[in-house]
């Protein structure tokens, strides 16, 4: 037996003005998965169609920052949340986490079409002076396994990310390998031109740790490291 998709957004099948729509949507559905961030201090989705939110099964697409800076160390999912930059996710997180969703915490995505192989190609692509920055991240085919997996899992908090995490110099360098041309200048910070959010990237430090999705959901990625899913996002790019 098949499923039955509606959703908002750009491809979507419902625009997330249509409240009477959406109400209804929601009240007849068996799952929902909210992957909208938080509009200032609030989640739009809580705010306006929180009262049909009664369904068996919630998901929620958060965020690793909100565990905010480790200093390189790795964090699960019984660390505190709240103290980094992302305070408004982490509000999010937890009134989620209050419903009983089962949260889904990110690290940086990438894929097909959106990856830093797109960057290159564009010029936009950077390699910052940070020894010691280090960074995980998820292709995007593992999230949405990683969301699969737990739609028969019990409420809380999941971590999803590669087995690998490294500063963002190395995957920029993979790349560029991959490409057959040579890695951008070395630039400091200050230096770079980069805009406050890309900035905030580097603000932060920690390595994501994901025990917890393996033991529970039965979770594996398929991308384990960047070097594989760059390879991937390589096969299925436009040249």
């Amino acid at each position: 037996m098949g499923w039955t998709v509606e959703a908002t957004g750009r491809d979507g099948t419902l625009s997330f003005d249509e409240d009477a729509a959406i109400h209804e949507a929601l009240r007849r559905s068996t799952h929902v998965l909210s992957s909208v961030p938080p509009c200032g201090k609030a989640d739009p989705v809580l705010e306006r169609y929180g009262t049909s939110l009664g369904r068996p099964w919630l998901g929620y697409l958060s965020s690793t920052g909100v565990y905010g800076d480790t200093g390189g160390a790795w964090v699960d999912e019984s660390a505190p949340t709240g103290g980094g930059r992302r305070t408004a996710r982490a509000d999010c997180d937890s009134r989620w986490l209050a419903r009983g969703a089962r949260v889904f915490r990110l690290p940086g995505i990438y894929g097909p079409g959106r990856s830093v192989i797109e960057r290159l190609r564009s010029g936009t692509a950077h390699r910052i002076d940070l020894p010691g920055q280090v960074f995980s991240r998820i292709h995007v085919d593992d999230l949405a396994a990683g969301v699969i997996a737990g739609l028969g899992a019990p409420s809380g908090a999941y971590n999803l990310a590669d087995d690998l995490p490294t500063n963002q110099n190395a995957v920029v360098e993979e790349a560029c390998r991959l490409l057959g041309i040579a890695p951008p200048p070395l630039r400091a910070l200050d230096q770079a031109g980069l805009s406050p959010q890309a900035r905030a990237f580097y603000a932060e430090n920690r390595r994501v740790a994901t025990g917890k999705a393996r033991r529970v959901l039965g979770w594996e990625p398929r991308f384990r490291d960047y070097r594989s899913g760059l390879r991937d996002c390589l096969k299925r790019s436009s040249p």
